[in-house]
Order: structure tokens, then C-alpha cells, then sequence
């Protein structure tokens, strides 16, 4: 009897306890269930300010919320949001998501909706615009993980999301062949798994709601009407806040943003262009942990390189360069929140240097496998500030890590990043107003009307104003405009051909600085010479010697060649009044004595062009 008492005792014991988890081999990952991912004490009061942004029972929230927050979890697991960008870690595809959700019902409280409805209408489907919006924003990423990684099982077999979550360990890659965007229109896949038929049978009651979730899953953000406004600018703060950027003024800054562009031109002129480490000439430095970039060189070309490859809206001063990589958080600030650091350079030889540098991520630029040696010297920030006019304010930004290829083994913590507090009433729309002028700037390159006529009256624009009673001949078409690489007036004339056969430049456009009028072309001053000096950095070198802005050097170079046709005054400058819609205004500039200097067939005149 105590035998079996003790058999039955032992079998038991036995079954009570939890078997030892199985042993995984290194470079796997154990998935794990949803309540344990969603544990983390940040994850915990993400979770909570969601609650605290709807207006539901927790037993309501439960359901609505928390149900999809849930088999999203257990989805994703430990995958990043990106390979190098924005949350960049184990688990950053989950905290993107949270995070997304938080900013998006935050942005939602100043919104009643739908719009153009009575307020009767509007008290009765808030909730579902509610709980419509967190959708939105959860599922606005969830494509990446069916276009943009390869996950497999140990045993070699491949999973797929819409197999469900994965219940063995796993490791995965970032496919070198992935389509950027794809993940947009991806997203359509997955959403069943996330919301269950009572929330879609639920939704679908309102017409407009609906529309505009359906459009979201597709990825036609532009269709989406505030929902999808609302989570592009969720996404984005979150985006900032992870690379140290003002979600605040993320979610106010205007959709034309400047990031891609300039991040893209930095990424190649570093490949192409800059040279790095070099013990002297070099236009940067990396080290273990930052790279540093001489700021005045670095903005030149970046500025130059976007400009000739035809890329309108870039900024004409450095300072605007700064402001627009800062707002991005691809600048890493000083401890008094300004651009430019001061820094020494100091060589394995002995030799050393100060310099003004922009200070970024080296996560931002090259993969980990790209990423060149460090330098063997070192860069020693200055105790010194810096002339105030070369910074401009910003909040710190820290650097992302990046995901090697087949990631697998222990999880990586997440940076303990908090909800950003609402900005300062009155803030945000000082800031939108005044992103949005400079942007209006930034599109017309050219000075106001009246600064271009007074320099014209002035002289600066001609190099002669004395009568001449016989017209200087002025040189066949073709003949030695051959190109140059150092900025000329016959590189300028064929810089202006190219850019035209190229379409880099517009022409008979509102904004162009090209126009065809009277048969022949008409260059307007001094936008088109700026904008060749832009181009072409080193034009400031050779106008120093002269003592005379970039420009102004392009365009005596430019009138010393005799191409242009002058008025019977002996003025070089020509006024034409451009008539539109709305509005008549003056251009000033230059007409060539033959269009075929630019154009082997001569495009119709400019119907809203007059000579004035």
C-alpha cells in the first residue's frame, strides 16, 4: 500500500512540474507569447496611455484594443521595424507599433469626425473613428514582415505570416531584393489575422470609416482623408522620437520633408565623393562612434549633388540644410542643442586640426558589412562654442543599431524612450507656418522682383551700359563649348543644355528659369546663374579672388562670352512682364542671339511672356 501510495505520490509530483524549456541552438530565437512580449514596463505604460485615450471599460478595451494589440504581438515577436533606419533592435517592430497607436490617438483628440456631419453624427460614430485610427496606424507596417524578411525554422522550413504565429525557434534575414514601398500594399494580407469578424462587421456600418480603413490596407495613403493623414503623421513622430528628432514637431512638420533626399545624397556622396580619415585633406572622419563631417564642405556638395540631379526644394543656405536634418533627427546635437560641433583632429602622425562638423550616426549611412575602418587618429570635441550663425536648436538624438544579416539569440532592449508631452499651446502652428514659408522660399530661387531691378539699375547685373552703335559679333553656336570641369562661361552654356536636354531644367514654367520668348531663349537673372553656382561649389573660390558673390562671377563670365543680345541702349538686361491667372509680375534676365546655342529645334514662345 505505501509503494503505491508513493508510486501515485511520485507520478504526481511529476506532472506538476514545468518541464525545463527545450535547448535552442545559438543564433535562434524562442518565440514567445503574447502577454510575456507585452510585459516590458515601457510596453506596460504604452499599453496604458492607450487606455487612457479611449473612453471604454477596461473590459471594453480588452476586446477592441487590447485583443488586436495582442495577435499583433505574437506576430511580429522580435522582429526590428527596419534594417539600419528607425527602431532598428529586436522588439522594434512591436515598440513602432505601440508607439504608432499612442501618437495617433493622441493626434485624434483634436479632430471630430467624420467630418461635415452633424455633431449628432459625429458624438455617435466616435468611437469607431477611434478604434478605426489605432487600426490604421497598428497595421500601417505590418507588410514588412511578408515582403521584407526571410524567416525559417531550424529544421530549414520557411514561415510565412500568414501561416500564423510561429511556434518553433526561428531566425531571420532582410531580403537583398526586397521592393521599398511593397510593404505599404502588403499590409491587406494580414489584417484578418489582427481584427476579428465582430470588429469589421462593426466598422463596416459606417460608409466613410469604412472607405478609409479600406484604403489604408491598400497602402493609398493619399486617398484616406484624415485617417490616413493621421497616421503618417503618428508614424512620423514616432520615427523621430526613436532617432532622437521633436515629435512635436514631427507630427506638425508639412508632408514635403526634405529627409529621404538628403539622407539619399549623403549616403552616395560618402560612397562617391567625400573622402574619409585621410591624415589632412579630408572632408571627415569616422570613428568607433559617430562620423563627423566638415560642415561647410559636406553641405556644399550635398546641395550641389541634389541640384544637378534635378531634385527641386533644396534649401540655398546651409542653415535651412541644418534645420531640415535636425527636424529628421539625423544630426547628432551638442549638449546646447545646437548643429555644429567644434572638434580637433588628431592623427597617428602627430598632426592635428579644429574643425566645424556635423555629427551623425554611422547607422544612418552604411550597413554594418559597408561600414569603412575607423580612424586610427582621434577626434576630440572642443570646449569652444561655435559662431551661432552656423547652428540652429534641436533636441539630442541617439543612434540607432543596426540588424545583421540571419539575426537570431538573446533579445535586445529597446531604447526606454517616454511618450513625448503635448507642445506648448500655439506652438506647433508657428512652426508649420514657418516650415511651410521656408518652403515657399526654397521653390523660387529667385531674390524678389524689386532687389533684381534695383541691382539692374544699379549696374551689377551689366558690365557695360554705355551705347555701342555697332552689335559685337558673337560666335558660332557650337563652336568650343565644349565641357569643362572647372565652372566657366562655356561649361555654363553647356551645363544649360544638358540640364534642358535632361529635363534638370524646366522650361516656360511658372518657376522656370529658362523661357523661350521673341524666338530665342531668355535666361532670367540672377536665378539661373545662382543656381549654376550652387552647383559647382568651387565657383566661391574663384569669386573670392574677385572679390564678388558666386553668382555675380558666373555672370560676367557669362557676358565676357558675347552670346547674349543687348537692348539699343547698350543694356544687357531685359525686362519681361510674366501675366498668369491671378497676378502679373516682372522678370529680368538675358535673351540669346541665337536659340540654337540651347536648342537643336526651337520649343514655341512663352504665350504669357512680354517684353515690358
Amino acid at each position: 500500500m505505501l509503494s503505491m501510495f508513493q508510486r501515485k505520490k511520485t507520478v504526481s509530483a511529476s506532472a506538476s512540474v514545468t518541464p525545463p524549456p527545450l535547448q535552442i541552438s545559438k543564433g535562434w530565437i524562442r518565440p514567445e507569447s503574447a502577454t510575456s512580449l507585452l510585459d516590458a514596463p515601457r510596453r506596460k505604460k504604452l499599453l496604458e496611455y492607450i487606455w487612457q485615450r479611449t473612453s471604454l471599460s477596461r473590459a471594453q478595451f480588452k476586446a477592441l484594443y487590447l485583443a488586436p494589440l495582442e495577435r499583433y504581438a505574437a506576430l511580429v515577436q522580435q522582429f526590428p521595424a527596419s534594417e539600419s533606419h528607425h527602431h532598428a533592435y529586436h522588439g522594434g517592430m512591436l515598440d513602432h507599433g505601440l508607439e504608432i497607436v499612442a501618437y495617433a490617438l493622441k493626434l485624434r483628440q483634436s479632430h471630430l469626425l467624420p467630418v461635415g456631419t452633424t455633431p449628432e453624427d459625429q458624438a455617435a460614430q466616435a468611437e469607431a473613428w477611434t478604434a478605426a485610427i489605432a487600426y490604421a496606424a497598428l497595421i500601417h507596417d505590418i507588410g514588412k514582415i511578408v515582403v521584407d524578411l526571410h524567416v525559417e525554422y531550424e529544421d530549414g522550413s520557411i514561415w510565412h505570416p500568414w501561416h500564423g504565429p510561429m511556434t518553433r525557434p526561428y531566425r531571420f534575414r532582410y531580403r537583398e531584393d526586397r521592393e521599398y514601398r511593397l510593404h505599404s500594399a502588403a499590409a491587406g494580407v494580414l489584417y484578418h489575422q489582427l481584427l476579428d469578424r465582430e470588429i469589421l462587421d462593426w466598422l463596416s456600418a459606417y460608409p466613410s470609416l469604412w472607405a478609409s480603413l479600406l484604403y489604408v490596407l491598400a497602402g493609398q495613403y493619399e486617398h484616406a482623408g484624415v485617417l490616413g493623414e493621421l497616421v503618417v503623421k503618428a508614424d512620423r513622430a514616432s520615427v523621430a522620437q526613436e532617432l532622437g528628432g521633436d515629435p512635436g514637431r514631427a507630427m506638425a512638420a508639412p508632408r514635403h520633408a526634405l529627409q529621404r533626399k538628403l539622407l539619399d545624397g549623403l549616403r552616395y556622396l560618402l560612397k562617391e565623393e567625400l573622402k574619409l580619415n585621410q591624415p589632412q585633406a579630408s572632408d571627415g572622419w569616422l570613428t568607433e562612434n559617430a562620423l563627423w563631417l566638415v560642415s561647410k564642405t559636406v553641405s556644399d556638395k550635398l546641395r550641389a549633388y541634389l541640384l544637378s540631379q534635378g531634385i527641386d526644394g533644396i534649401p540655398s543656405s546651409n542653415t535651412a540644410v541644418f534645420n531640415v536634418l535636425q527636424d529628421h533627427g539625423m544630426l547628432q546635437v551638442t549638449p546646447e542643442d545646437k548643429a555644429i560641433w567644434k572638434a580637433t583632429v588628431t592623427s597617428d602622425t602627430g598632426w592635428s586640426h579644429s574643425f566645424t562638423f556635423l555629427k551623425l550616426s554611422p547607422a544612418l549611412i552604411w550597413e554594418p558589412s559597408d561600414r569603412p575602418a575607423p580612424f586610427a587618429g582621434t577626434v576630440a570635441e572642443d570646449a569652444a562654442g561655435v559662431d551661432a550663425a552656423e547652428d540652429s536648436g534641436a533636441s539630442p538624438t541617439t543612434s540607432s543599431t543596426s540588424v545583421s544579416p540571419f539575426v537570431g539569440g538573446t533579445h535586445t532592449a529597446s531604447p526606454d524612450a517616454t511618450i513625448a508631452k503635448p507642445a506648448p499651446a500655439g506652438s506647433v502652428p508657428v512652426q508649420v507656418d514657418a516650415m511651410e514659408d521656408l518652403l515657399s522660399l526654397i521653390s523660387n530661387p529667385s531674390p524678389p522682383m524689386e532687389a533684381v531691378a534695383e541691382e539692374a539699375a544699379s549696374g551689377l547685373m551689366t558690365s557695360e551700359t554705355a551705347p555701342t552703335s555697332t552689335p559685337t559679333p558673337a560666335p558660332e553656336p557650337e563652336e568650343n563649348l565644349s565641357p569643362q570641369t572647372t565652372p566657366s562661361a562655356k561649361h555654363f552654356m553647356v551645363w544649360l543644355k544638358e540640364g534642358i536636354a535632361c529635363r534638370k531644367l524646366i522650361i516656360n514654367d511658372a518657376k522656370a528659369l529658362v523661357h523661350t520668348v521673341d524666338g530665342t531663349v531668355y535666361l532670367v537673372s540672377p536665378g539661373v546663374f545662382q543656381r549654376y553656382a550652387q552647383e559647382h561649389p568651387q565657383t566661391a573660390a574663384l569669386a573670392k579672388q574677385d572679390a564678388v558673390a558666386d553668382w555675380q562671377w558666373v555672370q560676367k563670365r557669362f557676358e565676357k562670352l558675347l552670346v547674349h543680345r543687348k537692348q539699343n541702349s547698350g543694356l544687357n538686361i531685359w525686362t519681361c512682364e510674366v501675366t498668369g491667372p491671378r497676378k502679373t509680375r516682372r522678370l529680368h534676365g538675358y535673351l540669346l542671339e541665337d536659340p540654337k546655342y540651347l536648342f537643336d529645334e526651337v520649343p514655341p514662345n512663352n504665350p504669357y511672356l512680354r517684353f515690358f
